[in-house]
């Protein structure tokens, strides 16, 4: 459209559509199409028209802000159990940017609490501030101050911890909480709950207040964690629709869905419990449970922030090129996602592969020298079964590890960083494998 502003600008729009005419005030944005005229609404979403059906539009000065009512913080019940809530980032932390219409990391851990009055309710809540870092560029080093800091909430009496996550890798580092505090047999003194959002707050269809509501209840009533599959747990939606989330173990969950609400689902194990929130009351309702408390630890396992852990997809293009560079450049183990019940492509029947004989042979004499390959499922689902074919047994006397794992892929690699961490070698990391060390490999579950 002619004299169409600049991304960001505010504009007011007249529009004559077949219901008749209508105002919209909102920031201008670049045209997907030609011919279409965008803008972004207060309410965040993006609304398009055909540009012959806006019969005009003006550049306004600023949108129009509502004034906000007082907001007035009730003191906190110091009856009430202490819970911190431990911020890293994400879109549960977010608001939408309207110079671009991108979601951005802005919110401080404290605006969360004035945005969600009802946590005061529920616990003594102190806030700490780790970051605002999106959870795709979360590392090893931000682990480990995930696990400080919920070990120095512990030692000043909290009795839960929920961490706000970014949800792409929340799962993650859901498993880290986990392998740090109960990889060696323990459990935390209190609950770990990671939590988010796929939604951002200043949306409509946010889901990030009752996300937020329930884990810290969670944190601050739910049962007392036994160090076996709820050393770590995600609180997140449990459907689409409100009122009720979901209670994972933090070994064995996955994001399953990019946009729906409720995104994650345990992997090869039921969730551990509901939580149903309605307008005057909470409840928790508990799957049972058949372990004991296990010897409550002070302090968290770090994880060696120096170990490299390769990955391979294992399809048409795994090259062994890439697999001998990895070794070549003294990464501490290989990780491969395997086809079907764990294979890799390391066979030529039709002697026309060359590269899958080659793929063979670095492989064969990496182990030989004690080098650490571990294969996981692609299919995220199901174990790990190399007896099945004879492919699957030539990878067992190769040496390559992994028969008989139910763990995800992404908890499988947390537990092998979690094992190297140990600094005992091959043989531990391949005695530790065979073991469910937090819930993430149920015997129960075994097929």
């Amino acid at each position: 459209m002619k004299g169409w502003p600049n991304s960001g600008t505010p504009v007011k729009l007249l529009v004559k559509t077949w219901s008749g005419k209508n105002e919209y005030v909102g920031l201008a944005l670049p045209s997907s199409e030609e011919n279409i005229i965008t803008i972004k609404l207060e309410n965040g979403y993006n609304i398009s028209f055909p540009e012959s059906y806006v019969e005009n539009f003006e550049v306004i000065d600023d949108l129009p802000i509502d004034e906000a009512d007082e907001i007035i913080v009730e003191p906190q019940d110091e009856n009430l159990p202490l819970v911190y809530l431990i911020h890293t980032g994400g879109t549960i932390a977010s608001r939408v940017d309207y110079a671009t219409g991108a979601v951005t990391a802005r919110f401080d851990p404290h605006e969360l609490l004035d945005a969600v009055p009802e946590l005061r309710k529920i616990a003594r809540i102190r806030a700490l501030k780790l970051g605002n870092m999106w959870s795709d560029d979360i590392r090893p080093r931000h682990w480990n101050r995930m696990l400080k800091a919920t070990e120095e909430a512990f030692a000043e009496g909290a009795v839960g911890c929920v961490i706000t996550h970014g949800t792409d890798t929340l799962h993650i580092s859901a498993a880290a909480m986990s392998y740090g505090w109960s990889g060696r047999g323990g459990r935390p003194p209190g609950r770990i709950v990671l939590t988010g959002s796929q939604r951002s707050p200043d949306r409509g269809s946010s889901d990030a207040s009752e996300n937020l509501i329930a884990a810290v209840y969670w944190a601050a009533n739910g049962p007392p964690p036994t160090g076996y599959r709820d050393a770590s747990v995600v609180v997140l939606h449990a459907e689409s629709s409100d009122g009720r989330c979901t209670v994972l173990p933090g070994s064995s969950c996955r994001k399953y869905h990019s946009t729906r609400r409720d995104a994650f689902k345990a992997i090869n194990q039921n969730p551990i419990a509901v939580i149903d929130i309605d307008k005057d009351e909470i409840t928790i309702s508990v799957e049972p449970e058949v372990h004991d408390a296990r010897v409550e630890t002070l302090f968290p396992l770090l994880f060696d922030e120096n170990i490299r852990i390769a990955q391979f997809i294992c399809d048409g293009h795994l090259q062994p090129e890439l697999v001998n560079s990895a070794i070549e450049n003294k990464f501490d183990a290989l990780l491969f996602h395997g086809t079907g019940l764990g294979h890799l492509p390391i066979s030529d029947p039709e002697g026309d592969s060359i590269e899958n004989a080659k793929l063979r042979l670095i492989l064969e004499d990496f182990c030989a020298e004690d080098g650490i390959a571990v294969v996981v499922a692609q299919t995220i689902n199901g174990p790990i079964n190399l007896n099945v074919y004879s492919k699957g047994r030539e990878q067992q006397e190769i040496g390559i590890i992994g028969h008989g794992s139910l763990c995800p892929p992404e908890s499988a690699l947390i537990k092998l960083h979690h094992l190297l961490s140990l600094g005992e070698g091959v043989d531990a990391v391949r005695n530790g494998w065979k073991e469910d060390l937090v819930g993430e490999n149920p015997p129960y579950s075994k097929e």
